[in-house]
């Protein structure tokens, strides 16, 4: 790209200085031939290859005067030919430094197609681009509040609860069956606690800009189909069957393999708390030749249609979700999102009453020197 612009624009120059050239020649030969004061001049060969000029002793003044005046019809008409030019390099650089200088709704009229247009077209690529980061970046530092909100609030009450029910045990006379209920009732309480806490280290990790992903070869079949036989047992508990469907036996995408693991365990997991009226779970993979699709379904409850843009936001959680059965953090859905986009990533969900499907679309080549501002397509 970089050599073909580049090709363009100097054969662009050299037209328009050969373009000056002719027309400066002609009209200095215009000149010449037709004004009195020139007609002095004449040129002749001395008995060498040396052309020389002869004519009176203004001569060389004359000379000098055509050679001048030669140049600057140069110089006018090779401006005329770049003016076009010339305008659209200032209108670019009083962009840039409107952009420099914080103004990033500014954008750049891209006119006709040559080496000027795709230079304005990747600036304004580059300034949406920034602006976007930046209105995520305002909309993360207004919402840190809300964290620490919910952050406490989800800390708080299992602490209170615990705290209460410590208190009784140890003010009161309690029987040995009371005692051992309400520290069955603390060790649950403090579990919910452990998975707030591991969910809130990974959400962190997941979020840091310096997180360095361990890139390596996955098969991300075998890794579905391994997850699915850990969960077996939970598949068990709750009466629920599960399948896994591929287009391929093997499929290797580069990624972090205990990310990726994360990712998809917080999937199965959020499809068994909230799926399993469904009493069923699917996963299909279809492997293309750059990209792979996951979709893993589940036939409980549909998600309300209000509810779907904010599935991913940290701390959300489906009012239908929040009671004692189903638990959560409000945490694994935002994790599983973050790890996808540090993958390059695309995911997204749909909710009907054909079942709950979070699909995840990870590319098979991943450059992490790269930025992502869109995920996969």
């Amino acid at each position: 790209m970089r050599d073909d612009l580049e090709k363009k624009f100097q054969t662009k120059v050299i037209i328009n200085i050969l373009f000056s050239l002719v027309i400066s020649i002609l009209i200095e030969t215009l000149v010449v031939s037709n004004i009195p004061i020139f007609s002095s001049l004449h040129i002749v060969n001395n008995n060498s290859d040396a052309l020389l000029v002869s004519g009176n002793g203004s001569s060389l003044v004359i000379v000098l005067i055509l050679v001048v005046f030669g140049i600057g019809i140069f110089t006018l008409s090779f401006w005329l030919l770049q003016r076009k030019s010339f305008v659209y390099i200032d209108d670019i650089l009083y962009a840039i430094k409107k952009i420099s200088s914080g103004d990033l709704n500014t954008s750049i009229e891209v006119k006709d197609d040559n080496e000027f247009s795709e230079i304005a077209a990747s600036i304004n690529k580059m300034s949406e681009e920034i602006r976007i980061l930046m209105e995520n970046e305002r909309h993360s530092e207004k919402s840190k509040n809300e964290m620490i909100t919910n952050i406490a609030h989800d800390l708080r009450t299992p602490l209170t609860s615990i705290l209460g029910y410590l208190d009784l045990i140890n003010k009161r006379e309690l029987s040995e069956d009371t005692k051992k209920e309400y520290l069955n009732i603390v060790y649950e309480k403090a579990k919910k606690l452990q998975d707030l806490i591991e969910s809130l280290f990974s959400f962190t990790k997941t979020s840091s800009s310096k997180l360095v992903l361990k890139v390596d070869k996955i098969d991300i079949i075998k890794l579905l189909c391994q997850l699915m036989e850990e969960f077996y047992p939970d598949f068990e508990n709750k009466g629920i069957t599960c399948s896994v469907n591929t287009n391929m036996d093997s499929y290797i995408i580069d990624g972090d393999g205990t990310l990726l693991a994360r990712l998809f365990d917080n999937l199965i997991n959020n499809a068994i708390k909230y799926g399993a009226d469904g009493k069923r779970i699917d996963i299909k993979i279809t492997a293309e030749k750059k990209l792979v699709k996951i979709a893993v379904i589940n036939y409980g409850k549909v998600i309300p249609p209000s509810e779907l843009p904010f599935i991913f936001d940290k701390f959300y959680r489906v009012d239908q979700a929040r009671n004692s059965n189903t638990g959560g953090t409000g945490l694994g859905l935002a994790i599983a999102k973050n790890i996808t986009e540090l993958h390059h990533g695309a995911i997204e969900v749909t909710s009907d009453l054909g079942g709950t499907i979070f699909n995840v679309i990870l590319p098979k080549e991943l450059d992490v020197e790269k930025e992502n501002f869109k995920g996969v397509k």
